[in-house]
């Protein structure tokens, strides 16, 4: 079985919806202290606001969640922060074991779209089981200049709609 080294980032979070918050807070500021571009960091928050929100969707308590945390019947996820020679991977765990699995949704609906996004914004993303507690960790890779990732014009890569990333990070930015 492959092992995930230890990050060089972590913070434990309870599974609260502020916990969303939290963990873009503590990614922009760990990411502007490794000097990680500026546009890395605005596709790493966003990243991590999905990754963060997935897991507090699922972090239902279990007999290993901290005693605090399981003793009010709230959940805790961990978030992750590892470099790589050309960027950053994300991670966030929760106690739920079943894998993440993107879902189709309609035009009109309010969620569902977060494992998409993941898929379109990270060079790459997977999932990891944890042991020896039962959960996951859900991981992406972002690059240090994602436009260069996502192609650019004229030179057979695909480009990202640039005003659909623009609208999504003036939303995240007024929640």
């Amino acid at each position: 079985m492959y092992q995930i080294p230890p990050p060089i980032s972590e913070l434990t979070l309870a599974a609260t919806p502020n916990a969303v918050a939290w963990a873009r807070r503590h990614t922009v500021d760990i990411l502007q202290r490794w000097r990680f571009p500026d546009e890395g960091i605005e596709v790493a928050r966003l990243l991590v606001s999905e990754l963060a929100t997935n897991a507090i969707q699922h972090a239902r308590p279990t007999k290993t969640s901290e005693a605090a945390a399981h003793s009010v019947g709230i959940g805790t996820i961990v978030l992750m922060l590892w470099p790589t020679d050309g960027g950053i991977i994300l991670a966030v765990s929760d106690p739920d074991p079943r894998p993440p699995a993107p879902r189709a949704s309609d035009a009109s609906a309010t969620g569902g779209r977060g494992l998409v996004l993941i898929q379109t914004m990270a060079n790459r993303w997977g999932y990891s089981p944890t042991q020896p507690h039962p959960g996951k960790i859900v991981w992406a890779e972002v690059p240090a200049r994602p436009s260069s990732a996502l192609g650019e014009p004229g030179f057979g890569g695909q480009r990202a709609a640039p005003m659909l990333i623009g609208r999504v990070l003036t939303g995240l930015r007024e929640l």
